[in-house]
């Protein structure tokens, strides 16, 4: 059997990081299994559509580098991939139900229905609108709501991430199948679209769980087979203590793209967030994923969400491109998070830079921060200076002769490489008889004023002899 998956998201605004998980698991079971899977945009509550959402999914699914093999853009022979552009299917399957006595129109107003609501409140029971179906009920056509007419059993199942699930009759409802605007609920669609497109595994969150139940009566009565179902276990709040939500701190993911997380550490942190192989191994690429994923390693319980996580696996995916695919390839990611006065300097000098930063990014927009005294001259700050913890042990006298023997030995030296910059310093570490920490930290915030940077005859190197002696002389006059 073909194994068919698909990720159906709703167009209602950015792109969450539980959603984006929601797409990885059926991508990864698709491509290990040769199969299918499909992208289907889930846009039939009209009062929640954002226009632009559907691009922005699409756009988020090509950067990850999640391709689908039928839906929007790419097409195939079971669309429209729209369910907005689907009516006419679902009322098809509608009538099926009207026919075979499983569905009905209400055309109970909504009052009426709030003051059942209200009522089963009043006595503490549950409120099921099946005790309240009317007795007399129209011939349904668009505009009057259609429900399901339920027929409580109990019902078993398994889930193959919570295993063997089974439930009573009173769980079972008459459910809305079409409202009142003609557009089918998700609870219907849904079963309808996977039905049609051959969909075999379905994966979505463990929210739909306790709703399950009212999807077997709907599959029962379309005479439909069950696909497999598989529960995502929920994103936690860094706590732990519910589910993650943006006033969490969680950003949408065009943000963290933004910050400069690559899509190959996106990609990896999600995957791994409620999965495991069951070794050590940290960091996966795609290809990788998709060999090592099963749906037996897929946790049951919810995934803590963590961002230093995150930025680490992203640092760990900026040195792994650095040293397996060469400085140019990592470059060319960075080009639109560079510091505006870069842009002054030429390709191979920003190269130049990357060269000696890059294993001290976490994310790729550290580089407006870390790399601007590389491309003009900072800012003269005696207080910052004198404020390191190791510089302030030296007097101010101290501090000026330091900087002009280390000038007068710069401006000595024949060649300006990092080997020859290397052996200066260490010279100046026995003229002057200072630790190394006090020395270079004067030297290292001499230059830049940062709070940190790469390794000293590196970052002189690249700065040039030049700027290198101009920084320092300024550095000692203020002094």
């Amino acid at each position: 059997m073909e194994i068919i998956t698909r990720f159906a998201p709703s167009p209602t605004g950015y792109i969450h990081i539980g959603n984006v998980r929601s797409a990885i698991y059926p991508y990864l079971l698709a491509r290990q299994s040769g199969g299918k899977l499909i992208l289907r945009i889930e846009d039939t509550d009209r009062a929640r559509y954002v226009e632009g959402a559907t691009e922005l999914i699409e756009d988020t699914l090509e950067w990850l580098g999640i391709n689908w093999d039928e839906g929007p853009i790419v097409g195939g022979p079971n669309g429209p991939y729209f369910q907005s552009e689907r009516k006419e299917i679902y009322h098809e399957w509608a009538r099926k139900l009207i026919k075979a006595g499983r569905a009905y129109a209400d055309p109970t107003p909504p009052e009426k229905i709030d003051e059942y609501r209200k009522e089963c409140n009043e006595k503490k029971i549950p409120f099921l609108y099946r005790n309240y179906r009317p007795t007399k009920t129209p011939e349904w056509e668009p505009g009057i709501p259609l429900r399901f007419k339920a027929e409580p059993k109990s019902y078993a199942w398994h889930d193959e991430v919570m295993g063997d699930m089974h439930t009573g009759p009173e769980v079972l409802d008459d459910i809305i199948l079409i409202k009142k605007d003609g557009y089918p609920t998700y609870n219907f669609a849904h079963i309808v679209d996977d039905a049609e497109m051959g969909v075999t595994h379905l994966m979505r969150g463990v929210e739909y769980l306790s709703s399950t139940p009212n999807y077997l009566a709907l599959y029962e009565a379309l005479k439909l087979e069950r696909p497999k179902i598989i529960s995502l276990p929920h994103i936690l709040a860094p706590q732990g203590n519910k589910k993650l939500g943006k006033r969490d701190g969680a950003k949408s993911v065009t943000e963290y793209r933004e910050d400069g997380i690559l899509p190959e550490a996106m990609l990896n942190y999600l995957a791994c967030l409620g999965w495991n192989d069951g070794t050590e191994q940290e960091i996966y690429t795609k290809d990788e994923l998709i060999k090592n994923f099963s749906l037996d390693r897929i946790q049951n319980s919810g995934a803590r969400y963590d961002e230093t996580k995150l930025l680490w696996l992203n640092g760990q995916w900026i040195r792994k491109i650095f040293t397996e695919q060469g400085v140019h390839a990592l470059y060319e990611r960075t080009l639109n998070f560079w510091p505006e006065s870069a842009k002054k300097s030429s390709e191979d000098y920003r190269i130049q830079v990357l060269s000696i930063i890059y294993d001290r990014l976490k994310t790729l927009s550290d580089l407006k921060e870390m790399t601007e005294y590389f491309f003009t001259d900072p800012k003269i700050d005696l207080d910052f200076l004198i404020g390191n913890k190791f510089v302030k042990k030296l007097s101010e006298s101290e501090l000026e002769s330091l900087l002009k023997t280390t000038i007068a030995k710069l401006t000595d030296l024949k060649e300006w490489d990092a080997d020859s910059l290397q052996d200066a310093l260490n010279d100046l570490l026995k003229e002057t008889a200072k630790k190394p920490a006090e020395l270079f930290s004067l030297i290292r915030i001499a230059i830049s004023y940062a709070p940190f940077s790469p390794a000293l005859n590196l970052t002189m190197e690249v700065l040039g002899r030049e700027v290198t002696l101009a920084r320092l002389n300024r550095t000692a006059s203020a002094i």
